[in-house]
């Protein structure tokens, strides 16, 4: 049974004989797959969950946690004394299906409850979704209680899996520490960061359709200019050279290549921005999408999965290929109604923005320890 989460049960008398009566209170001891992962640790209560560290893989250098030795059979047997749950987020790419099916089956075996958060209903770092949605089918089908970030991600799962599940928003990951403004300029500044191109950045058609747009904003008087960015490392150097191509045919478009960013320095690039291009061509959620929200940077992203529904009021659709479309959305995105960077404006919405993300993320702890507390109480009755 699990562990230390729980007290010495008390006994009531009922009709039928002796009842048992399982008080389930924390810190709650949970094996999550990954720990170490900002959006993971964010979730967890300080005082209520205790995160189990990743389990090193085998040869990996330090800091790397895939594959998740949590999901091992052996990995489970050998510790389960040691936690409580098992709540699975990202990483289920490392497994076949069929080894997922081992996975659950030795929890139910060990008695340990299983959470699992549905962030990615297409999988950023695969190109074909066939093994991802079967996996996910499997943990699914498997799972004490589902979570998903928004109601539009809660209704599909519903349809996919005919299970309900519990709708928990994405908090911050900026914590309560000051947020930068951005610098000021006389120009209306778009970005998009392509990163190292993993198989759901579609930098070429991107690219393409904001070289369109800011051409064709410029030819009608607009102070509009584009910043492009990759890693140095990218995953498609032929695609990357496209994308150099495509800028430095337009005038007000340029290319950045540096080593990747730390989170700090991401802060500050998107804080510089007027409006955030976010080029996906598949996906379920976006933590650019909150980081943009907490830096008061609105969005401007095709219709891909969720992330309309994670702040609509900040959120300006356009269409890959449609030119048109985008520019429309870069001047819904920045007109007068918007705060400019580096602006009091800007400031003030900012602040606003981060005291309101602090309540929420205490709800959003709130919401995980009764989750963990449903589930370990059933187990425990069961």
């Amino acid at each position: 049974m699990p562990g230390d989460a729980i007290r010495a049960p008390s006994r009531t008398q009922s009709r039928g004989g002796e009842k048992i009566v399982v008080t389930v209170v924390p810190p709650f001891r949970v094996a999550a797959v990954p720990s170490a992962h900002p959006y993971v640790t964010a979730i967890a209560d300080p005082e209520g969950v205790r995160l189990l560290a990743d389990p090193p893989p085998p040869g990996a250098p330090a800091g790397q946690w895939w594959p998740p030795q949590v999901l091992l059979p052996a990995w489970l047997e050998a510790n389960a004394a040691d936690f409580d749950l098992v709540h699975v987020h990202f990483g289920i790419e490392s497994y076949s299906p069929a080894e997922l099916e081992d996975t659950v089956a030795m929890l139910r075996r060990l008695r340990r409850p299983l959470v699992y958060t549905v962030h990615d209903l297409e999988n950023p770092q695969l190109s074909t979704q066939d093994d991802h949605r079967a996996s996910l089918a499997v943990l699914a089908a498997a799972a004490d209680e589902l979570i998903t970030l928004t109601a539009t991600a809660d209704a599909e799962v519903r349809e996919m899996t005919h299970r309900a599940t519990t709708v928990i928003a994405h908090p911050t990951l900026l914590g309560d520490d000051p947020r930068p403004t951005g610098s000021a300029h006389d120009v209306t500044l778009v970005g998009v960061h392509l990163r190292d191109l993993r198989p759901n950045i579609d930098g070429v058609g991107t690219t393409a359709t904001l070289v369109r747009a800011v051409a064709d904003l410029r030819a009608q008087g607009a102070r509009v200019e584009a910043v492009v960015r990759m890693n140095d490392r990218v995953r498609d150097e032929e695609a990357a050279a496209s994308i150099d191509l495509l800028a430095s045919s337009t005038d007000g478009v340029r290319v950045e290549r540096g080593a990747r960013l730390d989170d700090d320095e991401l802060a500050r690039w998107l804080a510089d921005l007027d409006a955030c291009v976010l080029p996906y061509r598949h996906g379920t959620q976006s933590g650019w999408a909150e980081l943009c929200y907490d830096l008061a940077v609105p969005v401007i992203a095709t219709r891909i999965g969720h992330i309309a529904a994670q702040h609509p009021g900040d959120f300006h659709a356009f269409d890959v290929g449609e030119p048109v479309s985008l520019a429309r959305a870069i001047v819904d995105a920045t007109d007068e109604s918007w705060s400019r960077p580096g602006s009091p404006r800007r400031e003030a919405e900012v602040e606003r923005r981060r005291a309101e993300r602090m309540e929420q993320l205490a709800q959003v702890r709130d919401a995980h320890l009764e989750v963990y507390r449903r589930v370990i109480t059933a187990e425990v009755a069961a």
